[in-house]
């Protein structure tokens, strides 16, 4: 089987790359940039120039292609294009699928994504649901709550560089999971008729609210982070503001995701029928314990490693100085 796949520099697409050259497949990567996907290449895809926003690019690289796995995010920097490329870009590949005849297509969508329609990243995840449905391809979409991988930026660093953490009342408990697990479902599926033209979940062991994650990382660590509450209103407010100027569209977008896990809505569900087609068991999961265990003593690990040579330098130095 020949896979295509989209997004394949960012968090999880990578993943799902590594993962599927390690079970065998051919995997042939969609990127704009060579340089920017160069590892990709090292670890032994084939790279494929394509754009989503240059539409004209994509029917010619799915010339051989079985299966196309879609990983691709939206540019927030850009949200202004964000139609151009997630839904006419996208459109055009779903159409250019169908007329290449390719066996199977995955795209990743939102947990509860139905609940949220009115956020346009949302809606446009739904849209392309929507196209997917009323094609005639084979098709298999996973709804995902959140990664381990954006944890690290959003607690674990500011706690170790002793920066404030930012946390709005009451969080929605999110069931985070790592996307090296995501990848190993997503492949393993490939192989499995019962994922056909089906919707299903992939989620972590367990939900954890921002607090929760908060002190989790402050028990492993060892240190105190530097919390400041929100006030929900306040980011409303904030958000209605910012909707009124093209400038700060991004900036209402984000507010508007920090307002749904101000809800405390639950982004987490059974995971038993997944692991039931693919012959897993919970404890083929990784669990953010440890995880964050192991992330924490990497980093000191090299903390103490970078210490240890400062420390021979500068008694170098002095040595030096002495002579």
């Amino acid at each position: 089987m020949s896979l295509l796949v989209f997004g394949s520099t960012g968090t999880l697409g990578r993943q799902i790359v590594r993962r599927a050259l390690h079970e065998g497949f051919q995997v042939k990567c969609f990127v704009r940039n060579f340089r920017k996907a160069s590892f990709l290449k090292e670890w032994g895809a084939e790279l494929i120039y394509g754009d989503l926003a240059v539409p004209e690019t994509i029917p010619q690289t799915l010339h051989g292609i079985t299966a196309i796995i879609d990983a691709s995010t939206t540019r927030t920097t850009d949200l202004y294009n964000t139609k151009q490329i997630d839904l006419y870009g996208k459109s055009i590949l779903i159409q250019s699928a169908i007329k290449a005849k390719i066996h199977k297509y995955i795209f990743f969508s939102v947990l509860n994504a139905h609940k949220y329609s009115g956020i346009p990243l949302v809606e446009l995840k739904l849209s392309i649901e929507s196209q997917l449905l009323n094609s005639k391809i084979n098709y298999t979409i996973f709804n995902l709550a959140g990664f381990f991988q954006g944890i690290v930026s959003q607690y674990a660093v500011p706690i170790l560089d002793q920066q404030t953490i930012w946390l709005a009342g009451e969080s929605t408990p999110i069931a985070y999971i790592n996307t090296q697990d995501i990848a190993k479902i997503v492949v393993k599926s490939l192989s499995i008729s019962q994922f056909n033209n089906k919707f299903y979940p992939i989620v972590g062991k367990k939900a954890w609210n921002s607090l929760e994650i908060v002190r989790l990382c402050e028990k492993i660590s060892g240190q105190r982070a530097q919390i400041a509450q929100v006030p929900f209103y306040i980011l409303k407010m904030i958000r209605l503001f910012t909707e009124c100027f093209q400038w700060s569209w991004n900036i209402s977008e984000r507010l508007a995701f920090t307002e749904i896990l101000s809800k405390g809505d639950l982004f987490d569900t059974s995971m038993y029928e997944v692991y039931n087609l693919l012959q897993l068991e919970e404890e083929d999961i990784e669990s953010l314990e440890v995880y964050l265990q192991e992330y924490f003593e990497k980093i000191m690990n090299k903390l103490k490693e970078m210490n240890y040579h400062k420390l021979n330098s500068n008694t170098s130095d002095q040595q030096n100085n002495n002579f």
